[in-house]
């Protein structure tokens, strides 16, 4: 009985394991009876570079043997491949009978087949390569079909070389991707790979949020190369969270991965270690050391000072703020530094508040790549006061963070105060003068009050009256808030007659938070004149003599005393029309200054707006 190569091959590969077995036995009895029959065991054929032996040649025998070129740089053709087909099916049917295979190895052992078959039938290659690889499998083969495997160790598996190491802050979410290559030119089979996880934080930087990481895959094929075991790798991914603790620095992650070989499970499983870089919270510690930060190694940055320009702020102002800042730290440098400038909140209510100061730009962070060791640097921003603040200082915090050598975000906070002003403004009402004409000796009442019409408050009002003619008076009036009103009343002695147009200079003086003193002046009139009446009467004494005329001149002295009286009192009448006219005048040349003024501003605001 004879049975085909082609033929066992076709009926092997549509055979289920069971039946490949039945196919097996068969085989090998067939097999036995052919060597009986032929008085001998089955010939050997023998690899030569000819492709036929010479007929009669020393070692013909009754069977004609047909030899195979395996040595050619030839590039393998469709019989080539038809017979590496049937030469390694020959081979499995051999171990199967051989060993007595049961189902799992035997079902191993067609995977090792199929998958040289499809090797070999999708792959450019020379004769001597096809067939140095037919006998690679081969060997596979035979390892397979043992019933003993020898213990596997982690030098088949490692990672692959396309790992990156990542990076990952406390708190964050990470995906590590493990890439697992097979060096070993074995298939290996029901691969489990798991995390060595703890909750110690110096031994495990994630969070234990789940109950097991474990993964599996089917297979990983065997390879004879680096460049077939990347491309044959698995990789599996694993979705980590950081802990809130995690300490700053490298952590080892290992992972342990267990396998079949050749049908038997590995003992032990391998272990593989990769490594990941995680940022902890400023003073966390460092992996790998005692937990802590050494004593004095922290950066720390300082706000050393700030200026503005212009010096002095007014509400509703412009400004640009300079704030210095230094790096304390002696030894490290201080990187990726973020300056926020947050100001104070202002408003009554919550839902009425706003910034004190604002940036021109939109935004109240300043960036700053380095700051070397024990070195100044200067924070500078454009900002605006708000217009309706009041005098007072207002508090800009500065909000730092940076990095320095293996510690991350890093925060201080630092404040500046800065006085912002207000323009003071006040206003007075038309000063009251009652009356508004004396004589020397006499005294007229000046009454008027004082607003405060600016944000700020106004401090020892006082007013001061200043005249040729009046006698130098002052009136203290005291603290002014913010739209409050103060009175003025005070009683002002003439002291000599008006020379000139009767103006009387107020000055009204107040003082700031500060202690500065601001003087304003404002004008009213008093017509101050002689009294002429009380001096023609003491000159009427003194031409009396201060006696009695003579009785026997009586009619005579009465007629002089008479003309005297009737001169005294048209002087005085002529002096009051003369003073009448004069301030009547003095009124009417103001009253036409202040026509042709009016009438000159209607004019140029004619011509400017034509």
């Amino acid at each position: 009985m004879k049975i085909g190569k082609k033929t066992a091959q076709r009926t092997c590969g549509s055979m289920p394991p069971a039946g490949r077995l039945l196919f097996g036995v068969l085989l090998g009895m067939a097999v036995a009876v052919n060597a009986a029959l032929a008085g001998g065991p089955m010939p050997y054929v023998e690899a030569t570079g000819a492709d036929t032996a010479e007929p009669g040649t020393e070692g013909d025998e009754s069977v004609s043997v047909n030899t195979i070129s395996r040595t050619s740089d030839n590039e393998i053709n469709d019989q080539d491949r038809a017979q590496a087909d049937e030469q390694m099916l020959y081979y499995m049917q051999s171990l199967e009978v051989r060993y007595q295979l049961d189902g799992k190895i035997m079902e191993n052992l067609h995977k090792v087949f199929d998958s040289a078959v499809y090797y070999i039938a999708n792959t450019k290659m020379s004769v001597t390569e096809m067939w140095a690889y037919v006998a690679q499998t081969e060997s596979t083969m035979e390892s397979t079909a043992v019933a003993t495997v020898s213990k596997t160790t982690s030098e088949f598996l490692q990672v692959g070389d396309n790992w990156a190491t990542p990076t990952v802050s406390y708190g964050q979410r990470v995906d590590i991707v493990l890439p697992v290559i097979n060096f070993g030119t074995e298939e290996l089979n029901d691969l489990v790979v798991e995390p060595e996880v703890s909750t110690v934080v110096s031994e495990w930087p994630f969070k234990p949020d789940a109950t097991s990481y474990l993964q599996t895959e089917p297979y990983i094929p065997g390879n004879s190369t680096k460049e077939q075991a990347m491309a044959n790798r698995r990789e599996f991914t694993f979705h980590f969270t950081a802990r809130d603790d995690v300490m700053t620095g490298y952590y080892p992650l290992k992972f342990h991965v267990s396998y079949t070989k050749a049908g038997v499970r590995c003992e032990e499983p391998a272990e593989l270690t990769v490594y990941v870089r995680t940022v902890g919270k400023p003073g966390s510690g460092i992996i790998g050391g005692s937990g802590q930060e050494e004593s004095g190694s922290k950066p720390r940055i300082v706000v050393t000072g700030f200026e503005t320009n212009p010096a002095e702020v007014y509400a509703g102002d412009t400004f640009t703020l300079t704030i210095h800042v230094q790096n304390t730290s002696k030894d490290t440098a201080v990187t990726n530094a973020l300056f926020d400038m947050q100001a104070a909140q202002e408003g009554e209510d919550k839902t009425n508040t706003y910034s004190a100061f604002l940036p021109t730009s939109g935004s109240s962070s300043v960036y700053m790549d380095r700051i070397s060791p024990d070195t100044s640097a200067d924070i500078v921003i454009e900002m605006t006061a708000k217009a309706d603040l009041a005098q007072k200082p207002y508090v800009l915090d500065v909000n730092m963070k940076y990095d320095a050598g293996t510690m991350f975000d890093l925060t201080d906070t630092a404040s500046v105060s800065i006085p912002i002003l207000q323009e003071s403004r006040f206003d007075t009402s038309i000063p009251e003068v009652v009356p508004t004409d004396i004589t020397v000796g006499s005294q007229s009442n000046v009454m008027f009050s004082i607003y405060n019409t600016g944000k700020t408050t106004l401090y020892n009002v006082q007013v001061k009256f200043h005249a040729d003619s009046i006698d130098e008076a002052s009136a203290f009036v005291g603290n002014l808030q913010s739209g409050a009103t103060g009175n003025v009343d005070v009683m002002l002695t003439g002291v000599a007659a008006t020379m000139d147009d009767g103006t009387i200079t107020m000055e009204i003086s107040y003082e700031d938070e500060g202690g500065n003193v601001t003087t304003e002046e404002k004008t009213t009139t008093l017509y101050v004149s002689e009294e002429v009446y009380d001096d023609m009467m003491m000159g009427d004494d003194m031409m009396m003599g201060g006696e009695e005329p003579p009785e026997e001149g009586g009619p005579k002295a009465g007629l002089i005393v008479g003309l005297i009286i009737a001169v005294i009192v048209a002087a005085g009448v002529g002096l009051a029309v003369f003073l009448t006219i004069r301030k009547k005048k003095k009124a009417a040349k103001l009253l036409a200054d202040d026509l042709l003024d009016l009438e000159e501003e209607v004019s140029a605001e004619e011509d400017k707006n034509e």
